[in-house]
C-alpha cells in the first residue's frame, strides 16, 4: 500500500487520457480538413470501422454528469435530431470505402435509452445495412434503468445489442436523491433475465466520491452488484469539474467526500471485487476471467478509444454522429457542434457541422501509442512498440518526454519499475497510471490547461 504522503504527492491534476492530444487541446477545425481526414482513414493501417452516436437528452439531470446533456427536448426536436443523424450518415457513408467492416458500434449521451427504442434500432439498422461486420462485433449501449420498461429492455434486446451499459451508479437510494438521479424502474434481476435471454453481456456503471457515500455504504452498493455477477463493472471517480459543469456546484453544497474516505471506497471496492473473482483492467474496470477485456489485457493487447476499452481485434477508427461526437481517426480528431439547432440545420442543408479539431503530427501519433499502451496494459515494451510503429527504440522515446531522472523518482516511490526496454506499473502504482502517462507527454510542459485528480 502506498504511504499518505506518496498518495497526497501524486494525487494533483492530471488528464484522464481517453485520447491524445486530450479534447481540451482541440482548436478550430474545418469541414474540409475533417473530410481531407476521413478520405486519408482509407488507407490507414486500421481499417474497421466503430461508429459513434451521441444521443444528448436526459429526462433528468443528475449533478455530478460533465457529459454533453440537454434536458429532454419536445418531440418534435427529438425526431428532428434523429433525421438528422440519419442525414450526417448518408453524408458520410459515400466518403469511406465500402469493403470496410464495423467491428463496432457505441451509443453514448446524455442517456440513449431517453428517446424512443424505435429510433435507436432504426439507427442501427442504417448502418447495419451499409456495410459488413467483422464476426462478434461490439454493438454497445448506454442505458439509464430509471426509465425503462419491461418492455423497453425486451424491445432493446431485439434490437442487435452485444452489450448493455447500464448507469446504476449507487444503489443507495439517499445518495442518489441527492445527487438528483433515479433508481432503476424495475429491479435488477428482471433487467438481467431479459438481457441475458438475448445473449447479451452487461456491464453495472457506479460513481463513487459523491455526497452521502461512505466506505460502508460504497461497499454495500458493490456487495449487491457481485450478487448480480454482471460481466463487467465500473468504478468511476466522480471527477469534480464544475468549470465545466457548474450544476456540479451543488454537490459541494452537499458535501463531498474526503481524499481518504473517497481512496477508502475505491480500496473497499477493489478487494471486494476481487475476492468476487473479477479482475482489474484499466483505471476503473472489473471483468471477469473470460471476458474479453482480461484476455486482451493478458496478452498486453487492451486498447481504448472514446467509447472505452477494447481488444486490439475491434479497434477501429471512430466516426462520431449527433453534436459534439468526436471522430478519432488515424491522423486527426474532429468534434461537431454542441448547439442542437446549429446541428439540426447543417444537416438539412447536406453540410457537416465540425466546429473544433486536432491534426497530429508524426511525434503526436507516437505519443499516443506510448500513452495508449501505458494507460491500457500498464507497461510500455520499447522494443515491441517500435516494431509495431516501424521505427526504432530511439525514435519511439525521443518523441515522448521521456526522462529517466523522473521515471526514477516514480520508482523510488513504488509506482514503477523500468529499465531500457520496459515502464511497468506496480499493482499498488496503478491508481497513478495517469501520472506516469503525462510524465511521458510533451504538451504537459507549461500545459495552462485544467484537469481533475487521479483519485
Amino acid at each position: 500500500m502506498l504511504r499518505p504522503k506518496i498518495i497526497q504527492k501524486y494525487n494533483v491534476p492530471v488528464p484522464r487520457y481517453t485520447s491524445y492530444p486530450t479534447a481540451n487541446n482541440f482548436g478550430t477545425y474545418t469541414n474540409d480538413e475533417y473530410l481531407k481526414a476521413v478520405e486519408q482513414s482509407n488507407s490507414a493501417q486500421s481499417n474497421q470501422l466503430s461508429f459513434y452516436f451521441h444521443i444528448p437528452f436526459c429526462r433528468h439531470l443528475c449533478h455530478y454528469c460533465g457529459c454533453n446533456s440537454f434536458a429532454m427536448g419536445s418531440p418534435e426536436t427529438v425526431d428532428e435530431y434523429v433525421k438528422a443523424l440519419h442525414k450526417e450518415i448518408d453524408i458520410m457513408l459515400p466518403l469511406i470505402n465500402k469493403g470496410r467492416k464495423i467491428s463496432q458500434i457505441h451509443y453514448g449521451g446524455g442517456s440513449p435509452t431517453a428517446i424512443s427504442v424505435k429510433y435507436i434500432r432504426e439507427l442501427n439498422e442504417h448502418l447495419l445495412s451499409a456495410f459488413d461486420t467483422i464476426d462478434h462485433p461490439e454493438i454497445a449501449i448506454e442505458c439509464h434503468p430509471g426509465y425503462l420498461t419491461r418492455e423497453d429492455w425486451t424491445m432493446l434486446a431485439e434490437s442487435g445489442f452485444t452489450r448493455f451499459s447500464i448507469g446504476i451508479q449507487d444503489f443507495n437510494r439517499q445518495v442518489l436523491k441527492t445527487v438528483n438521479r433515479r433508481a432503476s424502474l424495475i429491479n435488477e434481476e428482471e433487467i438481467f433475465d431479459i438481457l441475458r435471454g438475448k445473449g447479451a453481456r452487461i456491464n453495472l456503471d457506479f460513481i463513487y466520491g459523491l455526497p452521502v457515500q461512505t466506505i460502508q455504504s460504497f461497499a454495500d452498493t458493490i456487495n449487491h452488484a457481485i450478487q448480480l455477477r454482471p460481466d463487467r463493472m465500473v468504478t468511476f471517480s466522480y471527477a469534480h469539474v464544475p468549470w465545466v459543469n457548474k450544476r456540479q456546484m451543488i454537490l459541494e453544497k452537499a458535501g463531498l467526500p474526503d481524499r481518504d474516505e473517497k481512496m477508502g471506497m475505491f480500496d473497499r471496492a477493489s478487494s471486494m471485487l476481487k475476492e468476487a473473482g473479477y479482475r482489474s483492467v484499466g483505471m476503473d474496470h472489473f471483468v471477469l476471467p473470460d471476458d474479453e477485456l482480461n484476455k486482451a489485457l493478458e496478452c498486453h493487447q487492451l486498447h481504448r478509444n472514446f467509447q472505452g476499452y477494447c481488444p486490439r481485434r475491434i479497434t477501429a477508427q471512430v466516426y462520431a454522429f449527433g453534436i459534439s461526437g468526436i471522430s478519432q481517426l488515424e491522423t486527426a480528431y474532429a468534434q461537431n457542434t454542441k448547439d442542437i439547432k446549429q446541428y439540426i440545420e447543417s444537416m438539412s442543408r447536406g453540410k457537416l457541422c465540425i466546429s473544433k479539431g486536432y491534426t497530429l503530427d508524426r511525434q503526436q501519433q507516437i505519443t499516443r501509442e506510448v500513452i495508449e499502451s501505458m494507460m491500457c496494459n500498464y507497461r510500455i515494451d520499447w522494443r515491441a512498440l517500435a516494431e509495431r510503429l516501424h521505427i526504432t527504440v530511439d525514435e519511439a522515446k525521443s518523441a515522448t518526454a521521456y526522462n529517466e531522472v523522473k521515471l526514477r523518482e516514480m520508482a523510488d516511490d513504488s509506482l514503477i519499475t523500468f529499465d531500457n526496454n520496459m515502464i511497468e506499473m506496480t499493482d499498488t502504482g496503478t491508481p497513478f497510471v495517469r501520472n506516469v502517462a503525462a510524465s511521458l507527454d510533451r504538451m504537459m510542459d507549461d500545459s495552462k490547461l485544467r484537469f481533475s485528480k487521479p483519485i
